[in-house]
């Protein structure tokens, strides 16, 4: 089951003129920098309300990052569910008809355990599903 909107991916070109912009936009400063180099990506974190805006700078120009911003620009990337228990929800929506980018989740920033489903298969929308890696016992 989701349970919310963990949080919005947004591809940036330079992560630390896109920490200024969002510091001012968001009204405070991002509270983590995280390089997860499976993804070839560096993170970094705001927190609003209960969700978070994750940005992510490509590390390497074969990660999934740089050819998103080469085809599509700086923008919003994916949108995160938070879910109790990732494995069911990645059986569930197989179930249900979607296409998965990971069949079985894997380490990735802030702590979480993650899949992603493919956009074909979700509208458009490349979606990530997160689990606390602390919920994973």
């Amino acid at each position: 089951m989701l349970n919310k909107i963990e949080h919005i991916g947004i591809a940036v070109k330079n992560l630390e003129s896109s920490n200024a912009l969002y510091a001012k936009l968001l009204g405070g400063a991002h509270y983590k920098i995280e390089t997860v180099e499976s993804e070839g990506v560096t993170t970094s974190f705001f927190k609003i309300g209960d969700s978070k805006v994750e940005l992510l700078q490509a590390t390497t120009p074969e990660s999934p990052i740089a050819k998103f911003i080469s085809k599509h620009g700086e923008g919003v990337h994916h949108i995160a569910f938070e879910v109790n228990d990732i494995d069911a929800e990645i059986a569930r929506l197989t179930l249900e008809g979607f296409e998965l980018i990971h069949n079985k989740p894997k380490p990735g920033a802030d702590g979480k355990l993650i899949a992603f489903l493919h956009p074909k298969s979700s509208g458009g929308v490349l979606v990530e599903l997160c689990q606390d890696i602390a919920n994973n016992d």
